[in-house]
């Protein structure tokens, strides 16, 4: 069948062209949409973080590496592995906190599912934690020329591959009732700004708690005082996020606002 007679639907050269960019757009709202109706997601807690943390056995072994070959960038950029692998295993324990914690709620609509963005590092960490509470996570992973978009520990049916970071990022925030950002690059970076931006104008109208995790991280690379000093953001704006430096603090500080803002009577009282 030649491309005059062909659906226009099944005509790649058309689906793949310029002029049919809206309706891939389109698809990555609504297949989305369609597959958590199917699966009964109504919210999320998102974790954010650095694609580069390793686990820490393998930080370990990474540093031994480097030290062996007296390469003192090598070395270098393996310590600095060693400090992001402790960030590493503190979002895979909370992920398995909040993920036993949501099972153990009564009600069903409100299940605070694990959400990452699909890739390694930080995102990998979340959803293996869930995993290892056996519960459901999502992964919204993004097609990157040099970076695996599906770590191997997000529920088969709840991997995302987007292509356009805008629709990646109105689905992370659409199903949000909380949000934790751990260390991270320009990517962390943009994502936990435009959020805090949404909140602050009240673009987002609900309350969502937003948690960054690792003081000593945050007071270096983002200097809110300074931002203050300048009259650029209020001081009432720091209350928009909450700092915290272990699992067990933040998991607290979740369960708390969670359970205030959404209501369920046994949310507060149930145990990890």
């Amino acid at each position: 069948m030649t491309p005059a007679m062909e659906k226009a639907y099944k005509n790649q050269d058309f689906v793949m062209s310029r002029d049919a960019r809206p309706l891939r757009i389109l698809s990555e709202y609504l297949e989305p949409r369609s597959r958590f109706a199917r699966y009964k997601v109504a919210d999320t807690v998102v974790f954010f973080g650095s694609a580069r943390a390793l686990p820490s056995d393998q930080a370990e072994e990474a540093l031994a590496n480097a030290r062996s070959t007296g390469n003192e960038l090598a070395i270098a950029r393996a310590e600095s592995g060693k400090l992001l692998a402790r960030y590493y295993e503190d979002a895979r324990t909370l992920a398995r906190a909040m993920t036993e914690w949501s099972k153990s709620l009564s009600k069903t609509s409100r299940r605070f599912l694990v959400c990452s963005g699909g890739g390694p590092g930080i995102m990998e960490a979340a959803n293996r934690g869930a995993s290892e509470g056996h519960g459901i996570s999502i992964g919204l992973g993004i097609s990157l020329p040099d970076e695996p978009s599906m770590n191997a520990f997000i529920t088969r049916e709840m991997g995302f591959e987007f292509h356009y970071f805008f629709m990646r990022k109105f689905w992370f925030v659409y199903l949000a009732k909380a949000l934790v950002v751990f260390p991270g690059g320009f990517g962390t970076m943009d994502e936990l700004f435009e959020i805090l931006t949404l909140v602050q104008t009240r673009k987002s109208s609900k309350k969502m708690p937003i948690v960054l995790y690792g003081r000593d991280f945050w007071s270096e690379v983002v200097n809110f005082d300074a931002l203050i000093r300048w009259g650029t953001i209020s001081a009432s704006d720091l209350s928009l996020f909450h700092i915290v430096d272990t699992p067990d603090e933040a998991f607290a500080y979740l369960k708390r606002e969670l359970s205030a803002l959404y209501g369920d009577k046994d949310a507060e009282a149930a145990s990890v």
